[in-house]
């Protein structure tokens, strides 16, 4: 933002967030990862890739350490899972698993008889 001499209100009428969020989010410790629409917003207004704004809040939640391969996406995606309540996370796993599923379904030839 500095480099670019926006202010938080420029970027938050950028991106359609209250200006509030967008000064929260610059100069507080992240504890856990935003709304990835908030993300994918926030990327758009500042004229930045996606995976770049989901790699720093992956390093600034922590989660890039011990991390290593894995997609910035799915770092937030899994921060984003401690918020979530015991039956919520069982759903989310319900559904890993049945895209899983379906994915396996497509790749997989089917066998000839």
């Amino acid at each position: 933002m500095r480099e670019r001499g926006w202010s938080y209100g420029d970027v938050a009428r950028r991106s359609g967030l209250p200006r509030s969020t967008v000064h929260h989010l610059a100069t507080t410790p992240i504890q856990r990862a935003p709304r990835p629409s908030r993300l994918e917003a926030l990327a758009a207004a500042l004229e930045l890739p996606l995976s770049v704004l989901q790699a720093a809040v992956a390093e600034a939640t922590g989660l890039s350490r011990g991390t290593v391969g894995v997609e910035p996406d799915t770092a937030v995606i899994v921060a984003g899972l401690a918020d979530l309540s015991p039956d919520d996370r069982r759903h989310v796993a319900a559904l890993v698993e049945s895209l899983r599923a379906a994915s396996a379904r497509r790749v997989t030839p089917p066998t000839e008889r």
